[in-house]
């Protein structure tokens, strides 16, 4: 086997190979396949350091999501333990894949979609980009919704509780519909002024948002007296034969929250100022927020069960039993920043470059952006947030599946085909290593097609619960469905990296270009 020779240059003060930008006037022209948002970032601009990437992930994971997953797997059965232990431990798993797709981005500074073009070609690279871009596009409808329906509580609440008896639209009171396009907008506001602008704002949202996380918890300590009554509940499925049907679809479940980011890493670390930082700031960020996070939010609840009688998972909904107008308003603000911080870094960079990259003649990073907040709301997926049945197993597994089978694919072909040496001009060139046929690469598409049907082929759901048959849709891949972000994983990257290897396929393709 071959390796792909790069035909960038290495920087000037870095190691060689560690990172590598495009020669002097070498910048590719072809409108099919370039713009401004996809070409490699210059070297002199990748400066994200630590704490960039750690207060990117802080930002991003303190939402109301994130805060209510822990209810979602008490919901199923679990006492608070077991909850934030599966949350614990698909963020490490997670992390890995992070790490390794994260890797291209301060060497060669491309984004996903160019990076994906090494493994699925020029053209086959739409493929993973669109699925992931639609996967982004659906959470971003759910965040926005879920902000705009925290804007509308708090200020119902501020304003004596009126807004919940004003006339209605579609079956919601016409203020909510108000506040769900005000914060839509205001979303787009903040991403149309580019990743700088970006950049800036997750650094004071990160602590801004602890602080009022914090100050939750410390308010409903004071009114309990203390924490503990939701401590003390019993898990209903203990730790035997009930538990691990639930453990393990759950956990592939936690896992698909950030299977999205685990792909479009790259179009954050790309502004990297080295792989230090990133591994750095992700491994400090990721799995030690969402773990604290989700511990806070069973925290808070038990302390709400101690006053209120019943346990309320919902921070909005629990922040509004407040009577300080302070209160409500410091809880509105923080609202408004935790939903800003995830959705515009999580939804909506992602598929920004996922349409750039579909036509880079029609549509740059801010176009992509807007056609990203239309697609959000006209899918309306937040609908899938109805039952934690829904929300966690349909939804978060189908997705997981499919996305990790891409995972498989990018991870195999960047480090185990290729081992981390791509030829940074040639992502851009038609007469390049990565045309294969017709600008696809049959084995990406082969190793996806197994993949996923292996990962979401067995899919199923309870009689009333989802919309799959119980058997599953292919009844004997039913027991691989509980596990399908890790079966998409391996299988699509066993395959991938066997069919590559033994057709020398990479050889040919460097063959063609040289």
């Amino acid at each position: 086997m071959t390796a792909t020779t790069p035909s960038g240059r290495p920087a000037p003060s870095s190691p060689p190979g560690s990172r590598v930008e495009l020669a002097p006037g070498a910048a590719p022209d072809d409108p099919r396949f370039v713009n401004d948002d996809l070409l490699p970032v210059p070297v002199e601009r990748r400066r994200w350091t630590t704490y960039n990437f750690a207060a990117l992930w802080v930002g991003m994971a303190h939402n109301i999501p994130s805060w209510m997953l822990a209810s979602g797997l008490v919901a199923l059965g679990m006492d608070w333990k077991q909850a934030v232990l599966t949350i614990a431990l698909a963020n490490v798993i997670v992390l890995l894949p992070m790490l390794l797709t994260g890797h291209a981005g301060p060497k060669y500074g491309i984004p996903f979609p160019v990076l994906a073009r090494a493994s699925f070609g020029l053209r086959g690279a739409n493929l993973p980009a669109l699925i992931r871009g639609g996967v982004a596009c659906a959470w971003f409808g759910i965040q926005t919704w879920i902000g705009g329906q925290g804007v509308f509580v708090l200020l119902d609440k501020v304003f004596g509780g009126s807004w919940a008896e004003a006339s209605r639209i579609g079956g919601q009171p016409w203020a909510l519909w108000l506040c769900f396009v005000l914060f839509w907008a205001l979303e787009l506001a903040i991403i149309y002024r580019g990743m700088e602008a970006l950049r800036r704002f997750e650094n004071w949202a990160a602590p801004f948002v602890i602080v009022g996380a914090l100050a939750l918890l410390v308010w409903i300590t004071v009114k309990a007296g203390g924490l503990g009554p939701l401590l003390d509940q019993p898990s209903r499925l203990g730790w035997g034969a009930d538990f691990w049907p639930v453990f393990f679809p759950a956990l592939m479940g936690m896992i698909a929250f950030w299977a999205t980011l685990s792909l479009n890493i790259p179009d954050f670390t790309r502004f990297g100022a080295g792989q230090r930082a990133q591994v750095r700031g992700q491994v400090l960020g990721l799995p030690t927020t969402m773990t604290v996070f989700a511990l806070l939010s069973v925290l808070v609840t038990s302390g709400s069960q101690a006053v209120y009688g019943a346990p309320v998972w919902d921070p909005v909904a629990l922040a509004a039993k407040t009577d300080s107008v302070f209160g409500l308003l410091f809880a509105l603000v923080t609202v408004l920043v935790a939903t800003l911080s995830v959705n515009i870094a999580a939804n909506v960079v992602s598929p920004a470059y996922d349409l750039a990259n579909l036509a880079p003649k029609l549509v740059n990073f801010r176009t992509g952006a807007l056609i990203t907040g239309v697609v959000g709301v006209l899918i309306m997926p937040w609908k899938l947030t109805a039952t934690p049945e829904l929300y966690i197993f349909t939804w978060l597994g189908l997705v997981g599946g499919l996305l990790g089978t891409v995972a498989g694919i990018l991870i195999a072909d960047y480090w185990l085909v290729r081992r981390t040496v791509l030829d940074l001009e040639g992502l851009y060139r038609a007469d390049g290593p990565y045309w294969y046929r017709g600008g696809w690469n049959p084995v990406a598409v082969l190793a996806f097609a197994v993949g996923g049907v292996l990962a979401v082929g067995g899919s199923h759901s309870a009689p009333g619960t989802g919309p799959f048959p119980e058997d599953g849709l292919i009844p004997f891949l039913k027991p691989l469905a509980d596990y399908g972000w890790a079966v998409g994983l391996v299988a699509s990257l066993l395959l991938y990296t066997a069919l590559m290897r033994r057709g020398g396929a990479v050889a040919r393709s460097s063959a063609r270009s040289s």
